[in-house]
């Protein structure tokens, strides 16, 4: 395929946004792609020749990162985080169902072109894992069932919903909003729910706020005794709040009968 005079016009859009210009190359890349289905070679000499660089740097930052492919994408992205607490939380076996169910392995796309399945790393979601993103929106709390009926909705082209985030489009779409322009859909969905935001709720209840901006620099701008008073009290200002928000441990059966022995 080759790129268009409008892709080119969008490309030179992002290289003008940055004050030195191949601060745009990321942004570019994901524009290419969005275009292109996959980052090609024609993407890689268009970058290099906008932003005055050889083919080769920007070949480099291409092959850096995961999220710039070189192999045509399927139409819709589906990542399995594997990392540790989403893996004992049940990540390889989603991960293994559906390998089994979509018959391809770590970034293969099926015949049908609909899904590319990937094992990726951590999403940052662990207190919702295991997670598993399509199109780099959110899916929480998932099971090998419920991946399995995702891919299925997506395949058939049902409509599907992130967790936290927006209405499912397809991954071409998605990396047009990373490389900077938008859809509309950036305040559909929730952007945090559930354990992310219990210490948020606790500090409200107990009436808990971060310091301001002049009682920030009030502490830490004072010097000799009275800095050192400062931070004193600092310190045992939040090892009480600490010790008032610990849980206190029961005492257990073992010590209880202990006690009563030496009675």
């Amino acid at each position: 395929m080759t790129l268009t005079d409008l892709t080119k016009d969008e490309l030179r859009e992002l290289a003008g946004r940055y004050p030195q210009s191949r601060s745009a190359l990321l942004p570019m890349l994901h524009l290419i792609q969005s275009v292109e289905g996959n980052v090609t070679n024609e993407g890689i000499e268009v970058c290099a020749d906008i932003l005055g660089i050889s083919a080769a740097e920007v070949s480099g930052v291409a092959t850096f990162y995961t999220m710039y492919k070189r192999r045509p994408m399927g139409e819709h992205h589906v990542g399995v985080c594997t990392n540790t607490l989403c893996a004992v939380m049940g990540g390889d076996l989603i991960f293994e169902r559906l390998k089994g169910h979509l018959d391809v392995g770590n970034d293969e796309t099926t015949e049908d072109g609909k899904v590319t399945l990937e094992h990726i790393e951590c999403n940052a979601a662990c207190d919702f894992a295991p997670v598993m993103m399509v199109n780099w929106e959110f899916f929480d709390n998932q099971t090998p069932d419920s991946a399995v009926e995702l891919v299925d909705k997506l395949r058939a082209g049902e409509t599907v919903q992130a967790t936290r985030g927006a209405t499912i489009t397809s991954w071409r779409e998605a990396e047009r909003v990373l490389a900077g322009f938008e859809d509309g859909l950036v305040d559909e969905g929730p952007a945090a729910a559930g354990p992310s935001l219990a210490g948020l709720e606790i500090a409200a209840e107990r009436g808990w706020s971060a310091p301001s901006v002049d009682e920030a620099k009030q502490a830490s701008s004072g010097s000799g005794d009275a800095t050192s008073d400062t931070k004193t009290g600092a310190a045992e200002q939040a090892d009480t709040q600490r010790a008032e928000t610990e849980t206190k441990v029961e005492e257990s059966p073992a010590d209880t009968a202990k006690e009563g022995e030496d009675d």
